[in-house]
């Protein structure tokens, strides 16, 4: 079977920086697509960043230019750098992959995080 783990997430001031990790581990052959999505109270989850294998990133507009990812393909690991933090990003902040896999049986499968917390506030 196959676990996210993420880590980082916490309340920060208007301005302020937080750096997200996530962890694949399990049966892994590959990992197409690592990346962050957030859903905040009252509204759908929504793209945050995602990055493949290539290091083709895509960005939610309204991050651009303040969030940064980063993959450490050796450890099945990606980050979110969260700079100039603003309170309408506080939501719970959920990582995803896209992987192959042999177990239960041979195939590529999405998976999610549990979630971390992401506030924003003075």
């Amino acid at each position: 079977q196959v676990q996210l783990v993420e880590s980082g997430g916490g309340l920060v001031q208007p301005g302020g920086s937080l750096r997200l990790s996530c962890a694949a581990s399990g049966t892994i052959l590959n990992i197409y697509t690592m990346g962050w999505y957030r859903q905040a109270p009252g509204k759908q989850r929504e793209l945050v960043a995602t990055m493949t294998t290539s290091s083709s990133t895509n960005y939610a507009d309204s991050v651009k230019g303040r969030f940064t990812i980063s993959r450490d393909n050796a450890k099945n690991t990606v980050y979110l750098q969260m700079n100039s933090l603003k309170p309408e990003d506080t939501a719970v902040h959920y990582c995803y992959a896209k992987i192959l896999t042999s177990r239960p049986t041979m195939g590529t499968r999405e998976y999610w995080g549990q979630g971390t917390q992401v506030t924003v506030s003075s």
